[in-house]
């Protein structure tokens, strides 16, 4: 890692109700007081940030993930630890923090930008790239009252990346955006990573967070319970959610080192999962539009009232790119006893893109593991797919066109190729 841009050691934020007032000033001048409540938010955080590094910060709600960005962005303190940041940091929290309703927000765009340390020359010179950015027209000199909360997002996001910051602290206000607005933004951010900007990120998105980030951070009740690959911590975080009383959560390696989770209460088990080609041979190794089939094994190990199989395809970052399960094709199984046996079978064309893949299967009641799941495995099959018998494309999907072009030959008429 390089030099740490970032560091956070032993941080810890509590909220304390006392008795009285009397009892909040006797411990501002360092009397022991012993409270009437504290609520732990956040417990014995440490992390480094390396320049230039890409980091996400995912958990539940309430986890106290936005609690910890305002403790790094300086807007909230700790009550224990240490936080220290280098350069220029620039933030994006709750929406239309620090801004004022009753301003314009050109007004607010300029104030907001004094406060980062901007001098009255620079404001001049940056104000009309950030009303260029936000793409609000003649709502620019209209009070912030007037404004949607997208358009507040807009401006708020223009004027805290206007200048490419060291550190950029992004929560979750990019949620309220819309799609065309939310990609500008992304492409943004991009940039300034790519330039070496330091980010900092809340997303509940995990494919932003797989996209964007090199690590991956996971906060459960106040405490940090998992650092390192987005993929791995995500894998995590999914059996995390499906998670109830009696499950387990195990996180093992594969062949290749790579992590992978399995949690679920166990009543059913996927047994043996394969991959097999058009004359019934397993396989890894796949060409680009192959005739495939994925067959499950799966052993009923206690009574289930009913049972749905699904799959998701990931790439190689862990984005989803195809999933589906057997409640949305309505071949939900039922009634199933001790020691029954169920085989399953998806045949697909296989058009995907060069590179390697994994599947993660799903055991469940519904058509969502949240309910009662049963299984839920990451990582539990990886295939690999060349590209040997087409012309040469890019992406993660196969999907050739039909190509017509069209010469414009003026007088002379027209002249078409199609490819």
């Amino acid at each position: 890692m390089s030099l740490p841009l970032l560091v956070v050691e032993d941080v810890s934020k509590s909220y304390v109700v006392y008795s009285s007032e009397l009892q909040r000033f006797a411990r501002w001048f360092g009397v022991r007081v012993t409270p009437k409540e504290e609520h732990r938010i956040l417990q014995h955080i440490s992390f480094r940030v390396g320049a230039g590094e890409s980091v996400g910060i995912v958990g539940q709600n309430g986890a106290g993930k936005s609690t910890l960005l305002k403790i790094i962005a300086g807007t909230t303190r700790q009550s224990s630890g240490r936080v220290a940041t280098s350069g220029r940091v620039s933030a994006l929290l709750e929406l239309g923090l620090g801004f004022n309703p009753e301003l314009s927000g050109r007004e607010n765009a300029r104030h907001a930008a004094g406060l980062m340390g901007a001098s009255q020359q620079k404001i001049d010179s940056l104000i009309a790239s950030i009303e260029e950015f936000a793409e609000i027209g003649e709502y620019f000199d209209q009070p912030l009252r007037t404004y949607s909360s997208g358009m507040q997002m807009r401006v708020a996001f223009s004027v805290a990346t206007a200048i490419r910051p060291d550190l950029l602290i992004v929560d979750e206000a990019l949620a309220v955006g819309d799609a065309y607005f939310v990609h500008k933004c992304f492409r943004r951010i991009r940039e300034y990573r790519d330039r070496g900007t330091t980010l900092l990120i809340v997303s509940h998105d995990p494919a932003a967070i797989q996209s964007l980030c090199d690590r991956a951070i996971l906060i459960e009740d106040g405490r940090l319970i998992r650092d390192g690959a987005p993929s791995e911590v995500l894998d995590y975080y999914n059996a995390l959610v499906a998670a109830k009383e009696n499950d387990k959560i195990e996180t093992g390696r594969d062949g290749e080192g790579r992590a992978a989770t399995r949690s679920g209460t166990g009543e059913a088990t996927v047994t043996q999962l394969e991959l097999r080609d058009a004359s019934g041979q397993v396989v890894e190794y796949i060409g680009v539009g192959d005739a495939v089939a994925l067959r499950a094994r799966v052993e009923i190990k206690a009574s289930v009232d009913q049972l749905v199989f699904g799959y998701m395809i990931r790439d190689r970052l862990g984005q989803a790119i195809f999933g589906t399960n057997t409640f949305h094709t309505d071949q939900i199984l039922r009634d199933l006893k001790a020691g029954d046996g169920v085989e399953l079978t998806a045949a697909f064309a296989a058009n995907l893109g060069p590179g390697t893949y994994s599947v993660s299967v799903a055991l469940s009641s519904t058509e969502t593991h949240l309910i009662k799941n049963y299984e839920w495995r990451d990582l539990a099959l990886v295939f690999t797919v060349a590209n040997t018998g087409h012309g040469q494309f890019v992406g993660s999907n196969w999907m050739p066109p039909v190509i017509r072009v069209e010469n414009l030959l003026g007088d002379r008429g027209t002249a078409d190729r199609v490819a």
